[in-house]
């Protein structure tokens, strides 16, 4: 069969800047389509192609004509699912083709897939799974009967089997296609820094259950590793590449496999530079092995620090504490390792909370402060706790720089008060 995958455009909207001109929070999305790479590898048996949307917007339509797939394939984030629905619509009107949506909103709101010109949906680590369904569809065999996969029925409420996620999903002995999307390989770049990136995944879900986040049903609450093999296979398959990416929710959920992997990228003399996410209460429990990750290559961790109010990290369910996040601080600087701290903006921020979270980040010496806007996505238990305050449900602004419940202060002053935060925390920044 013929299988196109396609990786949406960058299309978020931004409420600040279409409501007041501020164009400096606009979400802008880039990096190599790796869950696309990573289906790829597990469809010798069939003819793929890969579109990178956000790197070649207008090719869609003429690959649809030139290509005319038997099948198509499209991922996506919450603020993209709207789009995805658009690229279904275009699909169907212009080839005939098998239209199957997986990612992240797929999998945490399958339901809002259930639509006409959508077939089938996959849900969470579709690597194995995907397969599945066009073994069936080759076959004539019923496909809704694959746990993960749902087959949409638009006159009734959508049913599957849910899936239980084993290492078996990961398909570890097939690497990701990155081959596929060499021609888009001089956009996967940091331009702010001035390098070339590439992703590999050393781990797929998380172990932890933090209210807001949308990682839990991708792999159904299971925390899966690759082993240190594979992820120095995919490394290599990256060539000359300098700066990789370990696109984990979190790379040292498990601390025997992180160490691990450290030591078998150490023995092969693996010359690179690492960007990892990882919990401040992991450095702070083993400090030691940061050391050696440092040796091994390890530039910068990115770190959900989300708040600087115990109180509020206990609302998210973080089962964490400002303490650890300072002493977290403090041990990665004293390593060498720069740190990518992510902060939660709630939109009931007043104008004193603001100043709190500037001077935090200003004592504390972040590296590289980032900020998103509390937004309860679908399929979370943050959304549970506050759908009945959501008053935009447009997802295109569901970017995570937007507040989509009210805000309490003027909304127009939130927004210049995140703006000025953003951008003083990244003056001088570095990664």
């Amino acid at each position: 069969m013929k299988v196109l995958l396609i990786n949406p455009p960058n299309c978020g909207r931004s409420i600040p800047e279409e409501r007041y001109g501020i164009d400096s929070l606009k979400l802008i999305l880039r990096g190599e389509p790796l869950s696309l790479e990573v289906l790829a590898g597990n469809l010798d048996e069939h003819e793929v192609r890969i579109v990178d949307l956000k790197a070649e917007p207008d090719a869609f339509q003429e690959t649809l004509t030139d290509f005319s797939p038997h099948v198509v394939g499209i991922t996506g984030v919450t603020c993209e699912a709207n789009t995805m629905l658009r690229l279904a619509s275009t699909t169907k009107a212009t080839v005939k083709a098998i239209v199957v949506v997986g990612g992240v909103h797929a999998s945490n709101d399958p339901h809002f897939f259930n639509r006409e010109d959508i077939d089938y949906i996959v849900l969470g680590l579709g690597k194995l799974s995907f397969k599945e369904l066009l073994a069936a569809l080759e076959s004539e065999d019923r496909a809704d009967t694959i746990p993960g996969i749902a087959k949409t029925n638009p006159q009734n409420e959508l049913a599957f089997i849910q899936r239980r996620y084993s290492p078996d999903d990961l398909v570890e002995e097939k690497p990701p296609r990155y081959d596929l999307v060499n021609q888009y390989r001089d956009h996967y770049v940091l331009k702010t820094f001035g390098f070339r990136i590439g992703f590999v995944s050393s781990t797929f879900g998380c172990p932890h259950r933090c209210s807001f986040c949308c990682i839990e049903h991708m792999a159904g609450g299971r925390y899966l590793t690759h082993s240190p093999e594979t992820v120095i296979r995919d490394i290599g398959l990256l060539g000359d590449i300098p700066v990789i990416r370990l696109v984990d929710a979190n790379s040292f959920g498990n601390i025997a496999h992180a160490r691990a992997l450290c030591e078998r990228i150490q023995k092969t003399g693996i010359r690179k530079n690492f960007v990892v996410d990882v919990r401040s209460d992991a450095v702070v429990r083993h400090a030691d092995l940061f050391v050696e990750w440092k040796k091994a290559g390890l530039r910068s961790v990115i770190v959900g620090f989300e708040e600087i109010d115990d109180g509020k990290l206990n609302e998210m369910d973080k089962v964490n504490t400002v303490a650890i996040n300072s002493e977290a601080i403090r041990i990665f600087h004293d390593i060498g390792i720069t740190v990518v701290g992510d902060f939660i903006i709630s939109p009931d921020y007043d104008e004193s909370q603001f100043e709190a979270m500037s001077a935090y980040i200003e004592q504390s010496h972040i590296d590289l402060p980032m900020f998103s806007v509390l937004t309860p996505l679908p399929g979370t238990s943050l959304y549970e706790s506050m759908k009945e305050r959501i008053i935009n449900h447009d997802l295109d602004f569901y970017t995570l720089t937007n507040a989509v419940i009210p805000t309490k202060m003027e909304e127009k002053a939130f927004y210049e008060n995140y703006a000025n935060l953003m951008k003083s925390g990244h003056a001088g920044a570095k990664l």
